[in-house]
């Protein structure tokens, strides 16, 4: 590997094992075993190879989870065996969460940081309606990513703050559908009805 390359690897670890906020451009030169000035000269800054190192654990991440298991259940199970899985993530990659949630908190004073997250969010949003109403990416309504998407990514970083929080009271699967239902019957008795 290259520097370039050692970097990134060497910032992987550095969020595996310090998080986000407590990584220093020190940390990663010493993973890496490059100096620091290679930092500067590849990425610019340690913010952005951080960043770059962060976006790639997820986009691996995304690739391995999105998924639907078991061809042969029903709908139902399928998304309920998809969030059980996401679930375990969450914990098994507590690190990734972790230095995601960190990440959140530093875009709010860093400009470019905000833009790269929020434009991962539009992107999600896509791929999360497609997957879920069974069309490739470039055929998905509109509708279907602001609505579809949307719900998804809300329920996503929610879960995720209650696994990381108190594992043994995070939601399953099950009860994500169950609630899912629940709030559809709520909301269809509170429509008014004519007469």
């Amino acid at each position: 590997m290259g520097n370039r390359e050692d970097l990134l690897a060497g910032a992987r670890r550095c969020l595996e094992e310090k998080g986000y906020a407590r990584t220093t451009v020190r940390d990663i030169a010493s993973a890496a075993q490059v100096s620091m000035a290679a930092i500067g000269y590849h990425f610019g800054s340690r913010e952005a190879l951080l960043n770059q190192a962060l976006f790639a654990a997820i986009d691996e991440w995304a690739a391995g989870s999105g998924r639907l298991a078991g061809q042969g259940a029903t709908a139902e199970e399928r998304y309920a065996d998809t969030w059980d899985r996401k679930s375990r993530d969450f914990l098994d990659m507590r690190w990734l969460w972790l230095a995601n949630i960190e990440a959140f908190v530093h875009a709010q004073s860093s400009p470019e940081l905000l833009a790269a997250l929020a434009e991962g969010q539009r992107r999600s949003r896509r791929m999360v309606a497609a997957q879920l109403a069974g069309v490739p990416e470039d055929e998905v309504a509109q509708e279907d990513v602001r609505a579809l998407g949307s719900v998804h990514l809300a329920l996503l970083s929610g879960v995720m703050v209650q696994a990381l929080t108190d594992e043994e009271q995070a939601p399953t699967g099950r009860e994500l559908v169950r609630g899912l239902r629940r709030m559809v019957e709520l909301l269809e008795e509170s429509v008014p009805t004519d007469g």
